[in-house]
Parts: structure tokens; C-alpha cells; sequence
């Protein structure tokens, strides 16, 4: 189920297997209004216990693919739908360690309808998420 707001309660976990992490995932809802194609959001910058990682080594993943910055900027056939979550993955080798963290993401969404001194448009979000697993 969708929740409010952007960063999901559900969905925050370290990526790749037990004893070879390779990073953290965070569950998303969609930064906007309606569906969007993916050329349109300009990477995702996160904050993790205060370690920034910009958008240009974050990456989203959308219907089981993954999306570098160049690869979104080039995605102007793949839609994120309206209902649909996805993750941005965080490289951060090791992972976290299981326990309450400090998450903050800014969605950076650009609309065509806006002038261009004015973009990208950041959507923040922060929240409080546990690990569970190693």
C-alpha cells in the first residue's frame, strides 16, 4: 500500500548478500502528483546518519531494473507509475549495521512546464528506519 510520504515505512534494507553488502536500499513512493517518465527526476540525493551521497552515485530501481543517473536521464520511454514503489540504491559497501537510522532523501524532479533557472525541483523527506538483518 501507498503511504503519504515519500520515503516508505516498508523496504529499508541493506542490498546484496549476507557477508558481501554492497549497499542500502530505501523503499520511495513517487515524488509527484501522477506518473512520470524516469528522464524527468534528476537523480535522488540521500543522507544516511549524515553520510551524504549525491545524486550522481545513487541509483534508482523501477520494475526490477536499475537506473544510473545517465540511464535516467536517457529513460524517456519508462514511465514510474502512479502506485508503483521503487528504491534508490545507495552504495555504501558493508551495508549498515542492524539498528535505528537517520534517513533524508531530496527527490530531484524536473517538470516541463517550468522554467529552466527553476529546475530541478527538490522533493525532501526524513525519517527515522530500522535495519533488521545484517
Amino acid at each position: 500500500m501507498y503511504e503519504f510520504q515519500l520515503i516508505q515505512s516498508t523496504g529499508f534494507r541493506n542490498h546484496g548478500p549476507e557477508g558481501a553488502r554492497d549497499g542500502v536500499e530505501i523503499r520511495l513512493r513517487l515524488p509527484n502528483y501522477r506518473g512520470m517518465r524516469l528522464s524527468l527526476l534528476d537523480g535522488i540525493d540521500v543522507t544516511l546518519d549524515g553520510e551524504f551521497f549525491s545524486h550522481e552515485v545513487t541509483s534508482l530501481i523501477v520494475g526490477g531494473r536499475m537506473y544510473d543517473l545517465a540511464a535516467m536521464r536517457d529513460a524517456t520511454t519508462v514511465r514510474w507509475a502512479m502506485g508503483e514503489h521503487a528504491s534508490v540504491f545507495v552504495p555504501k559497501p558493508g551495508g549498515l549495521l542492524p539498528g535505528i537510522h537517520h534517513v533524508k532523501v531530496a527527490a530531484r524532479v524536473r517538470s516541463p512546464y517550468f522554467p529552466p533557472h527553476l529546475q530541478p525541483l527538490p522533493v525532501h523527506a526524513e525519517r527515522l528506519a530500522t535495519i533488521v538483518l545484517p
